[in-house]
């Protein structure tokens, strides 16, 4: 089988539409498909099986996408005709111009599409300062909708919280619910915390610095807890608000969070040696991050925001806090930290429940789905 992958966001993998994507291409490699790639990511040029279209200039507006790791991928006709041209299938990770484009030609081909869900409509409307407001979420879905998934043969939802809420103000799809998955490196191993953090509690929460995220709520939770002096913060990723965190966390009198992006290997280090994992974000389709943490036997703590896909990992109420209340995340990190017997067998039970999320599983899933589409079109 050749498989086309058309990736409008497609650069360092410190995001979950990269990661996914990354994930689908690396899985379906493996299993011995033949896989093109169309992106924008001019670090992959030359790369075997990589075709690489320009970005949109914005002229003024450059600064601003770069700032927030924004990526909009120009589609190039010749580019995507060399890369869909003769493929089995196409799978079209985002729906922006390079994915429409790519949808256009394939349809015109007789080439079957599939399509994964990655881009909640508060991704887009929060850059417009609307995430809350509910009429332009709204249409954001019908757009995709009307614009692109209708014409898609089989659609990719990470978790059932994003089928059923874009099917709510859409129409019923060819759905499937398939996690992203969480990578197998992401295992509890036995990692000593470093020596200058021996006599200090460590909480981690992984995510990109943006409004969405709310890692302000973690920090003024932490300011509350009456482990403040002892408390570690640990914030893994990168994003537009780390100024703003820093500032934030000065003037809370905290002990300076460490802001870092990690590398896959020191991430799992990080997240074994942790004391907890908290996940204050707003907005999420999946959060393959609090997954990853999971997987490594960690006990999260998540905001229970009814737009995030997040708060159904919780497995008990002790799991969940109330989105956007300090006061709440405050109350379940001083409960935790003070009881680490009931920590070590919640860590027990968090084990067990990862194994849902086995890569190799999910990936098992994607491919049936793209088997499938192959197939129906064969057969339609």
């Amino acid at each position: 089988m050749i498989l086309t992958v058309v990736c409008d966001v497609l650069g360092e993998e410190n995001n979950g539409t990269t990661i996914a994507a990354m994930n689908l291409i690396r899985s379906m490699r493996q299993k011995g498909y033949t896989v093109r790639v169309v992106c924008p990511d001019e670090s992959r040029q030359g790369q075997p099986g990589f075709f690489i279209v320009p970005t949109y200039n914005l002229r003024v507006f450059n600064g601003y996408v770069q700032k927030n790791g924004v990526t909009l991928a120009k589609p190039v006709q010749s580019i995507l005709e060399a890369a869909i041209f003769g493929a089995d299938v196409v799978h079209i990770i985002v729906p922006f111009a390079l994915g429409r484009a790519a949808l256009s030609l394939a349809k015109a081909q007789g080439i079957p599409v599939t399509a994964g869900f990655h881009c909640q409509a508060e991704n887009i409307t929060n850059h417009i300062f609307l995430m809350n407001a509910n009429l332009a979420n709204r249409l954001i879905y019908k757009v995709f909708y009307r614009s692109f998934y209708q014409y898609c043969d089989c659609i990719h939802y990470p978790t059932q919280f994003i089928c059923d809420l874009f099917e709510k103000e859409t129409k019923p799809t060819n759905h499937y619910v398939i996690s992203n998955g969480v990578n197998r490196s992401f295992v509890r191993r036995d990692c000593p915390k470093p020596e200058e953090l021996q006599d200090k509690f460590v909480i981690l929460s992984t995510g990109r610095y943006s409004k969405e995220k709310s890692q302000q709520i973690l920090l003024r939770a932490v300011a509350l807890s009456k482990f403040k002096d002892k408390i570690q913060l640990i914030l893994a990723g990168k994003g537009p608000r780390q100024a703003f965190l820093e500032q934030e966390a000065e003037k809370l009198g905290l002990l300076p969070p460490i802001f870092r992006f990690f590398s896959r290997e020191a991430l799992i280090d990080v997240i074994n040696y942790a004391d907890l994992y908290v996940h204050p974000a707003e907005i999420e389709i999946e959060s393959i991050a609090c997954l990853e943490a999971i997987a490594c036997g960690k006990v999260p703590i998540i905001a229970d925001s009814p737009r995030s896909a997040a708060r159904n990992f919780a497995l008990t109420p002790e799991n969940l806090f109330a989105c956007n209340d300090p006061a709440s995340l405050a109350k379940r990190i001083d409960g935790w930290l003070s009881d680490p017997q009931a920590r070590a067998a919640c860590s027990e039970k968090y084990l067990g429940y990862a194994q849902a999320f086995a890569f190799d599983r999910c990936m098992e899933q994607m491919e049936q789905m793209l088997l499938d589409a192959v197939e129906g079109k064969r057969h339609g």
